[in-house]
């Protein structure tokens, strides 16, 4: 039965506690083992998790239309993740298993895509949401709340919510009015164990703090999200009080304690490992938000010298984490003794034919929707040297935005400034096809739905931040050999943390120091006047602090929208009808080495 939010707050309200319990009843007996002299009671508990499964359920890919592949030979989708959960069910005894989620679940694939804004589940006798189906067919206990989920808005976060018979947990995720949490902080189950005391099992969920950036538009004033660590020190003391024999943490936070978002929020992005050394109390930490492969992480917490594990599976339902519980009936009480973990590949299973069928009518349904023809291309586009050469695709994501700049700035004070545009080259595969074009081929190019803002920035804030955007090329000295392999993603700055900027003129020399390449800058064929003030397009994203560049997030907005970016990019096309280079491509800038040229 899914949690009924509105009797939660009622409870909270009443009780001036921001305490939600989740509650599953007690499994099937487990029988204790007894060993030794001392005829010891022990119980053995199996905690399976995923995360970031970003709308995969089948081993599809959209973009190509046909079945996914890579080069690691991996596979995705949850239709594999059952499969695997049955398998780990059927040997441990559903009954001493448990399984989890840490969040980014709702966004990601024209799946989703779909049921949020072209059937949306929140329409009046709207679709059941495929990934709430999905996951209540393979039986999730509990779910974290991910960054992504607040992607579509509070209200389609509230319906999915509905929808799932798990709890969505965020103990971080608190209502910006009475600072009391906006959604369950945590789920117990209690697990019978015959010849002994249940065993009590507490789940915390902790959500990422970077939505108060990310999502601002939907959240500012709402919602607001502390950080993991203070709150997981606020919580676990709780469970343990209320009799958990053990504690695991579902976070949506990587483990490297580092943050994208700079110093823009006083609490760390990617927390996880911080938690475990800091919080006395918990067992396991199952990981989210990272996109990396941990099968198994020790951190010693500081305080009490206990190890934690903690281990993050591979997103898109590529792995299942397992956490193999051990725990012991001495002096009265159940003690954890041991935890080990690993991840299982979902590239060995098969499909469940179970959630095939469930969800087969959902999956052709978008398939035929991305497979729609909006246009035709003179030529093929690719973005395959987009990250270190000026494409004419990326540029038709700029050519799109400045034009719908222009038309909603149109007979307002701001209709005479110069609108420049950034983009990002998302992706190293996508293309669009001579002859043609499908809703398909314009969302593999903009693979994010995000929305498109407008900023006042002055031609030295534009300056600033071209030189930070430059910082994504490892510096390579006049007459080196170059790699293009290695000539990218210095300091580990993804491909999506690279802005091309239009409207302008500049080369970057990759030969000088961070801070100090951009040269030749000019606009309309004169050198930049730092004075010169622009409307800078940019994707909500950027413009909510993402990335952490420069002045962006602190400018002044003129105008913003909910229509996504690739929405736009394909009301252009279909408005065209042709999409053809001479139209949008223009060449901005180029990598030099000392003033030459590279490529």
């Amino acid at each position: 039965m899914a949690l009924n939010r509105r009797k939660f707050l009622e409870k909270s309200a009443v009780t001036g506690a921001g305490v939600a319990l989740a509650g599953a009843v007690g499994a099937p007996a487990a029988q204790a083992a007894e060993a030794g002299k001392g005829r010891e009671k022990r119980y053995s508990l199996t905690v399976m998790g995923t995360t970031d499964l970003h709308g995969h359920v089948f081993n599809w890919d959209y973009f190509k239309d046909a079945e996914y592949k890579d080069t690691a030979g991996n596979a995705q989708g949850l239709s594999r993740i059952s499969t695997l959960v049955n398998q780990v069910r059927a040997e441990k005894g559903r009954c001493n298993t448990l399984l989890l989620d840490a969040g980014d679940t709702i966004q990601g694939t024209p799946l989703t895509y779909y049921y949020a804004k072209v059937d949306p589940i929140t329409a009046k006798g709207g679709p059941v949401h495929p990934m709430a189906a999905a996951m209540n067919a393979i039986g999730y206990d509990a779910v974290a709340l991910g960054n992504h989920e607040f992607n579509y808005g509070i209200e389609t976060l509230r319906k999915f919510e509905e929808q799932c018979d798990f709890p969505l947990l965020g103990a971080n995720a608190l209502d910006a009015k009475t600072l009391k949490p906006a959604f369950p902080p945590y789920f117990i189950k209690t697990f019978r164990v015959k010849g002994a005391p249940p065993v009590k099992v507490a789940v915390l969920g902790l959500t990422n703090p970077g939505i108060a950036i990310w999502d601002k538009a939907y959240v500012q004033g709402k919602l607001t999200f502390p950080g993991l660590e203070e709150q997981a020190a606020k919580w676990v003391p709780k469970l343990r009080s209320m009799g958990a024999d053990v504690v695991v943490v579902s976070a949506h936070s990587g483990s490297s304690g580092t943050s994208s978002y700079g110093d823009q929020l006083p609490y760390v992005e990617n927390s996880a490992a911080l938690v475990a050394q800091q919080v006395p109390g918990i067992d396991a930490i199952l990981v989210g938000h990272a996109h990396v492969e941990i099968p198994e992480l020790k951190v010693t917490n500081a305080q009490t010298g206990k190890t934690v594990v903690l281990s993050e599976p591979l997103a898109y339902a590529e792995r299942l984490s397992l956490f193999d519980i051990e725990l012991v009936f001495a002096k009265g009480r159940w003690s954890v003794e041991s935890v080990a973990s690993k991840v299982l590949n979902s590239n060995s299973v098969a499909d469940d034919p179970k959630i095939t069928k469930l969800l087969k009518a959902d999956h052709d349904v978008v398939v035929k929707y991305v497979n729609q023809v909006v246009g035709t291309a003179t030529e093929t586009l690719t973005t395959v040297e987009a990250r270190y050469k000026d494409a004419p695709i990326i540029d038709l994501i700029t050519k799109v935005q400045e034009d719908v700049v222009r038309a909603a700035l149109a007979g307002t004070e701001y209709a005479s400034l110069p609108v420049i545009a950034q983009a990002s080259p998302f992706s190293r595969t996508s293309e669009i096809p001579a002859g043609k074009v499908t809703i398909r081929d314009l969302s593999s190019l903009y693979v994010y739905d995000n929305t498109l803002v407008a900023k006042l920035l002055t031609g030295a804030q534009v300056r600033a931040y071209l030189e930070y955007s430059a910082e994504y090329f490892v510096r390579t000295a006049a007459g080196a050999a170059v790699d293009v392999e290695k000539l990218t993603n210095a300091n580990n700055r993804p491909d999506y943390n690279y802005d091309y900027v239009s409207g302008l003129s500049y080369d970057i020399d990759i030969a000088q120091a961070a801070g100090s390449r951009i040269k030749n800058l000019t606009w309309n064929g004169a050198a930049l006047d730092d004075a010169q003030k622009f409307v800078f397009a940019v994707n909500n994203y950027r413009a909510n602090g993402g990335g952490a560049f420069p002045h962006v997030a602190s400018a002044t907005e003129l105008w913003s929208e909910s229509t996504e970016i690739r929405t736009r990019i394909a009301e252009w096309v279909t408005a065209k009808g042709v999409l053809d280079p001479k139209d949008f491509a223009s060449v901005d800038w180029k990598l030099t080495r000392d003033g030459t040229p590279v490529f």
